[in-house]
């Protein structure tokens, strides 16, 4: 370590090393931020509708929308340690196939993830939450729905660019869905005056470009060794692909939900 800070024969290896390192780590902090910055600007936005409607829209993305993007996170992290394997392997079809299995998955799971929100208004109320509020929220989380199939298909996809350095690719399209996202509630909330709808569709259009973009791009040539088209290999072998997708997605949704519940528990301790 010595010789590599004091310029040593390491030194160079080790530059070479930590360049690469942030040639993929830069743009996936920047993806990470764009994604996460969309629900600030809707919040944002939202503030001007009203009160009730803020803390609606803050309990629907801290606590629900929170609780699904860390389980769906976390069990597309699972593509992370096989998608190193088949490229160590030199099993590069394997990569769309696998991306294919962990759509598969994370949908389903958005399927059983739905009655929650549809039945967000009344679990708020069992857990004490505003009655108010609760309905509200409860109104906001129908709309939202589209986005939970946003997400199922978002991070396989995300997981499958990442695993061939694309991340750049990732970079710009979350970007550009940022701006579109602030553009849309510009238009629906400042303009048209939608209120918490304007807020919902701006998000959903926002999600779904994201996505749609991000998968023309897989599928549309530029992996001729890594995406041979949808196959039906997809669905052999998912249970096994479940365990560790599940096992994935619950160390990484416990700490997603550990952080947003504190950041709500926070925000209804502060005075009005």
């Amino acid at each position: 370590m010595a010789r590599c800070l004091g310029g040593g024969e390491v030194a160079k290896p080790c530059m070479k090393e930590s360049k690469k390192t942030w040639e993929i780590a830069a743009p996936a902090i920047l993806t990470a931020v764009a994604q996460f910055s969309i629900g600030i600007v809707t919040a944002a936005f939202v503030g001007y509708v009203g009160d009730v409607e803020l803390a609606a829209v803050s309990v629907v993305e801290n606590v629900l929308e929170g609780f699904v993007y860390g389980l769906m996170l976390g069990m597309a992290s699972a593509l992370e340690t096989l998608c190193g394997q088949v490229v160590g392997a030199g099993k590069l079809h394997m990569l769309g196939i696998y991306m294919q299995r962990s759509c598969i998955i994370t949908c389903i799971t958005a399927l059983l993830l739905t009655p929650i929100y549809i039945f967000v208004s009344p679990i708020l109320q069992i857990l004490r939450q505003d009655k108010h509020i609760s309905e509200v929220a409860g109104k906001y989380s129908l709309w939202v729905i589209p986005q939970l199939y946003a997400y199922a298909l978002n991070f396989p996809v995300q997981k499958f660019l990442q695993s061939q350095s694309k991340v750049w690719v990732m970079t710009i399209i979350s970007l550009v869905a940022v701006a579109l996202h602030g553009l849309l509630n510009w238009v629906f909330l400042s303009k048209l005056q939608y209120g918490l709808l304007g807020a919902a569709i701006a998000g959903n259009i926002s999600w779904w470009f994201l996505v749609v973009a991000q998968t023309i791009y897989v599928v549309g040539g530029y992996f001729p060794l890594a995406w041979t088209g949808f196959s039906m290999l997809a669905f052999r072998s998912l249970a096994s692909f479940v365990k560790l997708s599940l096992a994935s997605g619950i160390m990484l949704w416990l700490d997603v939900v550990h952080q947003n519940l504190q950041t709500h528990i926070v925000r209804s301790t502060l005075p009005c």
